[in-house]
């Protein structure tokens, strides 16, 4: 700001040439303070209206941004209206011409039950035979590890069976049989699998048996007969349409008795891996037809 002199406002000093004077004050000094403070009164006073003049300059502007922004949604001409009249942003239509991409809903498909595969010839299809079911030369069960013997097949269901399970095989329209026996340390177990239709058979061929029905142990690859005159441990379960027997005991003829656990327990372990191999038929079919 230029700097004022301390007579703006009063007196001029006028203009008379080379020879003018300056005006007198009547012999008497001029008050100094307070031409100061009239002065510093008048530069407040003008610093006030340049800021409110600012003020009132931001607060155009925003308006018009404002208007200009309705202005530019809208059809009507939001420029030529006092703000409060402007609509509310929930008055202001939004774009719904526009469609986005549509999915139809989808979920997976409930998985196969294996057991559906297993429990009727017509959807049991995969090959079937001793060597497919108990595969190896041995077998592993936690520790133990049992070595695998000899292995048969029929279709006479009845001649493989010893006492009334004949019979009960014969009933319930047994269409095949299979063995296979494994052999550790003495003891020998033989696993007969006799093969139905439909899971309603091998259900009654269990139920139909008694205490009787046994499976005919199967010797040879290095295993003597046994459990065909001693006392032996004998189990009975099925699963889908197959029903599994077992049959158990020592190779040199001795009588098994309840103490002897590990007959017990080799009877055990090979009623589950049978048990294991039917369910992973049923699984790989399953996934099979699952794939397709």
């Amino acid at each position: 700001m230029r700097p004022m002199s301390f007579g703006q406002g009063g007196p001029s000093w006028g203009s008379g040439g080379s020879g003018s004077q300056p005006p007198q004050w009547g012999g008497q000094s001029p008050d100094w303070a307070a031409l100061a403070e009239a002065s510093e009164t008048r530069n407040r006073r003008r610093r006030w209206l340049l800021i409110g003049g600012g003020a009132l300059a931001t607060v155009a502007v925003g308006t018009a941004v404002a208007m200009a922004v309705v202005s530019a949604d809208g059809n009507e001409q939001a420029s030529n209206r006092p703000a409060s009249e402007l609509p509310t942003s929930a008055a202001i239509p939004s774009d719904t011409t526009g469609t986005g991409p549509s999915f139809e809903e989808t979920s997976a498909p409930p998985p196969l039950d294996p057991k559906d595969f297993i429990g009727n010839v017509k959807k049991d299809t995969a090959p079937l035979a001793p060597d497919l079911l108990f595969p190896g030369t041995q077998l592993t069960m936690g520790e133990t590890v049992y070595k695998k013997g000899a292995m048969a097949s029929t279709k006479n269901c009845a001649s493989a069976a010893q006492g009334t399970l004949g019979p009960v095989l014969t009933k319930n329209d047994c269409t095949r049989f299979m063995r296979v026996t494994y052999e550790k340390d003495g003891i020998a177990v033989t696993v007969g699998v006799a093969v139905f239709d439909a899971e309603g058979q091998a259900l009654k061929a269990k139920n139909d048996a008694d205490a009787k029905s046994v499976v005919q142990s199967l010797s040879g690859e290095g295993v003597p007969t046994f459990c065909r005159s001693a006392i032996c441990r004998s189990t009975t379960n099925s699963y889908g349409r197959y029903t599994y027997f077992t049959v158990a005991g020592f190779t040199n003829g001795k009588d098994v008795t309840q103490k002897d656990s590990k007959v017990f327990t080799t009877g055990d372990d090979l009623a589950e891996f049978t048990f294991r191999q039917i369910h992973r038929r049923g699984e790989s079919q399953a996934s099979a037809a699952a794939n397709q």
